[in-house]
């Protein structure tokens, strides 16, 4: 039965996992306005990686709760306390060491889950660093952003007014997420900011009270319980529909016994 990876013993684990899916949640530990923890972005990963290796019969890793830091314009980056961060080149080779070691176990398919924004191009970026040496070489790899498998016609359907979710930062999203998942961790709260910043822009210096209310970057008003559970669902069945499919991969047919096998990886989309 599927479960944490890190609960089986090393004597087990190859026998466990030959041929089976791994799931890694990589979040961060980050200020999320006032309404919110810094374990977000965690939290987040972690669950949706729970429910997908549980969907998928896998095993998941402990959480990667620290990461790159958020920019100027993602709700202030430093300029409130409680982030703690890697630099990005840092964050290249740690995950690029973890995976060499990770790869090792004789795995069917890793699936990464990502939590947090900023962290996305440096995942893809170790991924294909150990590509390139050759320890994919006969496993699925799907490496994602949660929010990079909502579909557009949910957001239309469930969201009003929806600011991209560059600007998602401790907004609407986030806030049912946390209201569906650990109510227990979010304040009465809920601010809003109703000039979200454009996406794709460096500034400096920022005027983080221009771009951010305490660190939101955009409304959190009509954050419920309800639409976290819908969103989550939504993601989750469309992670697993995403795996279960091979969407995306390149496949070659083995001549010997006509099985199918993976000749490449997916990478998900930039939001």
């Amino acid at each position: 039965m599927a479960g944490p990876l890190a609960d089986l013993t090393s004597a087990r684990i190859t026998d466990r996992v030959t041929g089976r899916t791994v799931v890694w949640p990589i979040g961060a530990t980050e200020q999320h306005g006032p309404h919110l923890p810094l374990s977000v972005d965690a939290v987040l990963a972690e669950e949706f990686a729970r429910e997908i290796a549980g969907e998928l019969d896998g095993f998941t890793l402990p959480v990667q709760s620290i990461a790159a830091r958020s920019l100027p314009q993602s709700g202030g980056g430093l300029s409130f306390p409680g982030t703690v961060y890697v630099g990005g080149d840092t964050l290249v080779r740690f995950l690029r060491e973890a995976l060499r070691s990770l790869l090792g176990l004789p795995m069917a398919r890793l699936v990464v889950v990502n939590g947090h924004f900023e962290n996305e191009p440096y995942i893809f970026e170790a991924l294909d660093q150990v590509r390139q040496e050759g320890l994919l070489d006969g496993k699925e790899v799907f490496a994602f952003s949660w929010w990079s498998l909502v579909q557009e016609s949910w957001i239309a359907a469930e969201t009003d007014a929806f600011p991209g979710w560059h600007a998602e930062h401790a907004g609407v999203t986030e806030t049912s997420l946390m209201l569906h998942l650990r109510p227990d961790l979010v304040t009465d709260l809920r601010p809003d900011h109703d000039t979200p910043p454009r996406a794709g822009v460096y500034l400096h210096p920022v005027d983080v009270d221009l771009i951010s209310t305490d660190g939101v970057l955009s409304p959190t008003s009509g954050s419920s319980a309800e639409l976290g559970e819908k969103l989550f669902r939504h993601v989750t069945d469309e992670a697993v529909a995403m795996v279960r499919e091979g969407a995306g991969l390149l496949r070659a047919r083995d001549g010997r016994d006509g099985t199918r096998r993976a000749a490449a990886t997916t990478e998900g989309t930039q939001p």
